[in-house]
């Protein structure tokens, strides 16, 4: 399908909004060829080829001669790639750990970093050593072109302002994170919910990228968080809170969550108890997924079971509800699909409508644990790609 670029306005208006195009097609699809672009686009080479000079004369995009197996009959059209020194800075704090990453307009993970703490930090906290985590950066940020920082935060966020309304295992409650960290680094800040920032990333560049309804369910040390792309965009609500798959009932139990709510997903799947069946009180980022998978005893198996009970329910319930084509589990809920894939599937079965099943897949992030860093610089990237020339004045 052609990417439309049929904007109104000056001149100078058709120019950004085609440049945004191109450069958008450069950030989901990766390298292209002058001659592709043009093909998806439909226009013609010579205004190709100056978008594209303009493109590198903001340093942002790269040509070079295409390879000898890219080479088609015919002159041969240079190869378009994005620069990787157009960079962003990711956090995503968590109650056990705050990341920190610089990931490229290309997708490159250049660098992370993490910083585990010994109790739960206040949003001040996080400001002040993400503040200094990027000051020790300086050097490696020279040359670089900082767009600025994209947050993803376990929780409810007003991503108009910033503003992080409720992140409850973190105890957060109205904390301006946007405004707070811009002041301590310098840099324009956007702040979103983890989840939905996992689901744009894994819809552009993992698991549904071929698709345009995706549901995005993750398990973390901060609970359950969701998002959910319908039509290739993100299900966002009123005031952007939509997806939270950790908070819809699943059982009578009487056991609470995160919000004080009785019987959900988040209340009877939890990292938590998992940690306890292992044996465990504490489990080193990265790590907990494969030790999972490695434990087959009785009394995990039986564990694991009850909350692949609960997550198939409320996978049929999301199945039902939003007809997806793929449903991607990320965190510790892709190694519970992983210990018993065929159990998960046959509570998914018991549940869901037969015609809605029919088409949809199951599966674990392509992302891996990359995705929300990749998807914390996507929203840092947002106004670049809607306005490349912007990045100019």
């Amino acid at each position: 399908m052609a990417t439309k670029m049929m904007p109104v306005g000056t001149t100078e208006d058709v120019r950004r909004a085609n440049l945004a195009a191109i450069l958008g097609l450069l950030y989901r699809n990766g390298p292209a060829s002058r001659a592709s672009l043009g093909r998806i686009t439909g226009r013609n080479r010579s205004t190709i080829a100056r978008l594209v000079t303009d493109l590198v004369e903001l340093r942002l995009a790269d040509e070079r001669e295409p390879e000898l197996e890219e080479r088609r009959v015919g002159r041969p059209s240079p190869v378009v790639s994005l620069r990787p020194e157009a960079t962003a800075i990711a956090i995503n704090p968590e109650i056990d750990v705050l990341t920190i990453g610089l990931v490229g307009l290309d997708g490159t993970v250049r660098r992370v970093v993490r910083h585990e703490y010994d109790r739960i930090p206040t949003a001040a906290e996080v400001t002040s050593i993400s503040a200094a985590v990027i000051a020790g950066m300086q050097v490696e940020l020279e040359g670089l072109l900082v767009v600025g920082i994209g947050v993803a935060v376990p929780g409810q966020v007003q991503t108009a302002t910033g503003v992080v309304r409720n992140a409850p295992h973190l105890a957060w409650t109205d904390e301006p994170m946007a405004e707070q960290l811009s002041k301590a680094t310098g840099y324009r800040v956007s702040v979103a919910n983890d989840a939905a920032l996992g689901a744009l990333a894994e819809h552009d560049f993992g698991a549904g990228r071929c698709c345009e309804h995706l549901i995005y369910l993750n398990g973390g040390a901060s609970g359950i968080g969701g998002g959910v792309i319908s039509s290739g965009r993100l299900l966002g609500g009123t005031s952007g809170h939509a997806g939270e798959f950790g908070h819809i009932r699943v059982s009578s139990s009487s056991v609470e969550d995160s919000a004080g709510i009785v019987g959900t997903l988040e209340a009877e799947v939890s990292r938590f108890a998992l940690q306890e069946a292992l044996g465990l009180s504490r489990v080193e980022p990265g790590t907990f997924n494969k030790l999972l998978l490695a434990n087959r005893t009785k009394e995990v198996t039986s564990v694991v079971h009850r909350q692949l009970e609960h997550l198939g329910s409320a996978v049929a319930t999301a199945i039902n509800l939003f007809d997806p084509q793929v449903i991607a589990l990320g965190g510790f809920l892709a190694a519970l699909q992983a210990y018993d894939q065929q159990f998960l599937a046959e509570q998914v079965a018991s549940s869901a409508l037969a015609p809605s099943l029919e088409d949809v897949r199951i599966t674990a992030t392509e992302l891996g644990e990359d995705l929300l860093m990749i998807g914390a610089a996507r929203l840092a990237f947002a106004p670049l790609l809607a306005d490349p020339a912007s990045i100019s004045r």
